[in-house]
């Protein structure tokens, strides 16, 4: 049977790699971040047609990263034990489901379980991408190929702003929803019918699936995991809390922007996402020509993250624009945590590692998005929430994340 080694030698040129896995995957991700993102868009409509509050709204949006954090550790044993091809498939079959039922629901319960349900459909669209991309990258592409599928995810945020909007104002947010499910399950054939089949045999024919159990139990007690996990899952964590929910209506509460403004800036900040994970990717391949590797940039890129996210707290509007801009350049540029803890806990382990760090990464989100909401209810609603409580939301929020950047270079100048 063919080693990881093995495989690697026979693997196609970059070429047929990015047309035959990256670019079926990187769809299933695009359509996982445009549903991830699009309720900050439709979050006036289904206030209006629901009469949801800030918690209310704030769960109902949560519920998507819920379901995707509660999936993420049987996802890692699935893929590592099945291959994404057929674990991915059947997930987004799961998600054109829900978004169905989206499209239909009448009431806030039923729109929170079709929001799930979406959820658990997307949990694999990042981590069944780069367990595609570990199998087959050339040897130390990974940051690089793994930064491409996340431009994906970009091009689905740029697609959740002015033009998920523009389709919402023409058709409503129920056509679109139902539209969407059959675009999802288009993908879901795509992925089927176009990804080689290689490695398939490989996975099903190794560890038993209480060996795959209990390797969790190896990374979750590994110090170097929970050395990086911390400032990856907030950093990561919030920034897709606030960009694909709170983003919006801060910039019309605060901001004081319409709502075509409004799309148009969110519609900004999504280029800016796909340029900074697109350009960290490129920058990290090109670094480790010098011996820097992926958690050197991930630092930097933290570090101006956070200046982003105080300055969004405690600066004045006139700075509004740039602030979100690079707030949304650099949110995501934990991510280089991933192919850091891939490499090293080794191929074997690729998929479990990823989705480890994916559970707390998406708790995180769900927390914060759901917390900001709460946090926003404490003072009265007059169609809108005033500057003081973001403010003491966005607060909290930014003491954890710095809590979190310390304990990264506390605990790496404890190891040494």
């Amino acid at each position: 049977m063919p080693n990881a080694a093995t495989a690697r030698a026979d693997s196609p040129g970059l070429g047929k790699i990015v047309l035959l896995v990256l670019l079926p995957f990187g769809c299933g991700y695009f359509l996982s971040y445009l549903f991830r993102a699009v309720n900050a868009v439709v979050a006036p409509d289904l206030v209006r047609d629901i009469e949801l509050s800030a918690s209310g709204l704030g769960l109902l949006t949560a519920a998507y990263l819920f379901a995707f954090a509660a999936f993420q550790l049987p996802l890692g044993v699935l893929l590592d034990r099945y291959g994404p091809r057929r674990v991915q498939t059947c997930l987004l079959l799961t998600a054109g489901t829900g978004a169905v039922l989206f499209g239909i629901a009448e009431s806030e319960i039923a729109l929170i379980m079709a929001r799930a349900m979406i959820g658990l459909g997307f949990a694999g669209g990042l981590m069944a991408s780069f367990k595609a991309v570990a199998e087959w990258a050339p040897p130390g592409r990974m940051p690089l190929l793994n930064s491409w599928v996340m431009a994906f995810g970009g091009i689905g945020v740029i697609a959740a702003s002015t033009p998920a909007d523009l389709a919402v104002q023409a058709f409503g947010w129920r056509s679109v929803f139902v539209a969407l499910a059959g675009v999802t399950m288009l993908v879901a054939v795509a992925i089927w019918t176009v990804v080689p089949r290689r490695g398939e045999v490989r996975q099903t024919s190794g560890e038993t699936l209480g060996q795959q159990l209990r390797a969790l139990g190896t990374i979750y007690s590994d110090r170097e995991f929970w050395r990086v996990v911390p400032i990856v899952a907030l950093a990561c964590g919030s920034h897709i809390a606030i960009q694909t929910l709170w983003a919006g209506p801060w910039l019309a509460d605060v901001g004081g922007l319409d709502r075509d403004a409004v799309a148009l800036t969110l519609t900004m900040m999504a280029a800016a996402f796909t340029v900074g994970v697109l350009g960290s990717g490129a920058l990290t391949d090109w670094l480790r020509r010098f011996g820097y590797g992926p958690l050197s940039v991930m630092s930097v890129a933290t570090a101006v993250y956070l200046v982003s996210f105080a300055g969004l707290i405690f600066g004045p509007l006139d700075w509004m624009l740039p602030l979100w801009i690079v707030f949304a350049a650099t949110g995501q540029l934990g991510i280089l945590g991933y192919p850091h803890l891939a490499e090293h806990f080794g191929t074997k382990l690729a998929g479990r590692a990823s989705t480890a760090i994916n559970l707390l990464v998406f708790g995180s989100a769900f927390a914060i998005q759901y917390g900001i909401g709460a946090v926003l209810d404490l003072w009265p609603s007059d169609g809108g929430y005033p500057p003081e409580a973001y403010a003491s939301a966005f607060g909290i929020v930014f003491g954890l994340l710095i809590a979190s950047f310390f304990w990264f270079f506390a605990s790496k100048a404890a190891k040494a």
